[in-house]
């Protein structure tokens, strides 16, 4: 019985063994076959080319001859750049306004171009596009975040996290902005910077944010000043009781103003409230620096503008490729269009 057992179990580890070596034959022939379909492929693309070789290399050679004239032709175009730092939450104008005026030279509406910019008609006639993108990097975004976890209660500081924020940083939330005019002419986007921040400047509401930030500031900066006067005069006070203790205890008798349950003396104490105060008017001067304008221009648009010169860019690239690729898919579509001819006859 047990003889018969041990055959039976032999028989089922066979008929396993031999299941999952078939198993793995498929396997392996299916991977064999997709990469001699791929091979295929590869096979019929290189005799497609090698059929209409010379029909590609000569609409390349049209392209390049076309490019050439086209490039030698083509009038020069010139890239200026500016990085300002908006502020009064003003980002979010200032990119309507160049859009604004990237709408009016893609639409080649020169004459409002011309007054939205205050330039002549053959001024904005040289005005070809205008970008704008944020400045920043991960330093500035850290240095941001923690600026924005600071103005945040308790509780809502333990809801957000670095992730948590860079998922919502978008451009409007950068520090720092870009903005860059393409034109014919080198000179002209120094002509336009002037309006740019104006446009800014002069709206009422940006205006009333910046007066009431300026009103805030020397507030907080008057406030300071009269909390060092005051410390100073408890300075005064506090070295005139040490000088009478110093005397008592002279004459023998010891004099102690007030118990002090704190292991700092009071003149230490007012001494680091001074430290504080004063590292309060230094915070208070930067952002008088930081915020006379409601647009901080940190690199201003130079006074000529820098040629273009993108390999990438020029018509004798494009032109070639595009020339070849339309040729290709011309040429797919006849060979497409007479085998679905045979396969229908057949």
């Amino acid at each position: 019985m047990s003889t018969k057992e041990n055959a039976t179990e032999e028989m089922d580890l066979g008929q396993l063994f031999k299941l999952i070596g078939n198993a793995f034959d498929r396997f392996f022939k299916f991977i064999g076959d997709i990469f001699k379909g791929i091979f295929h492929l590869i096979i019929l693309f290189l005799q497609f080319v090698q059929k209409h070789f010379w029909k590609f290399v000569i609409a390349g050679v049209v392209g390049i001859g076309f490019g050439i004239y086209l490039d030698a032709n083509a009038d020069p175009m010139y890239r200026s750049t500016m990085v300002v730092e908006p502020n009064f939450s003003s980002v979010q104008q200032l990119y309507n306004n160049i859009e604004f005026y990237g709408e009016l030279a893609d639409e080649e509406e020169y004459k409002a171009l011309a007054e939205a910019l205050k330039i002549s008609d053959e001024e904005a006639q040289t005005l070809k596009r205008f970008t704008i993108e944020s400045f920043s990097d991960q330093t500035q975004r850290i240095k941001q975040f923690s600026e924005f976890i600071q103005g945040l209660d308790t509780i809502s500081q333990k809801m957000v996290d670095y992730n948590d924020y860079l998922k919502n940083f978008n451009n409007i939330n950068a520090k720092f902005h870009k903005i860059t005019i393409d034109a014919k002419d080198s000179r002209v986007a120094k002509k336009c910077q002037n309006v740019i921040l104006r446009s800014i400047e002069n709206n009422q509401y940006f205006k009333l944010q910046k007066e009431i930030n300026e009103i805030n500031l020397a507030l907080q900066d008057s406030i300071v000043e009269k909390q060092l006067m005051e410390i100073d005069s408890l300075q005064r006070f506090y070295r005139k009781i040490r000088i009478i203790e110093a005397g008592k205890a002279q004459g023998g008798t010891s004099i102690t103003l007030a118990e002090s349950q704190s292991d700092k003396s009071p003149e230490i104490e007012l001494l680091n409230e001074v430290k504080r105060l004063k590292d309060e008017i230094v915070f208070l001067n930067n952002e008088k620096a930081n915020t006379k304008n409601t647009i901080n221009v940190i690199s201003d648009f130079p006074n000529k503008g820098v040629l273009i010169n993108n390999f990438f860019g020029k018509k004798i690239v494009l032109l070639p490729i595009l020339l070849v690729g339309l040729v290709f898919i011309v040429l797919v579509l006849l060979s497409l269009n007479t085998y679905l001819n045979k396969y229908k006859q057949e």
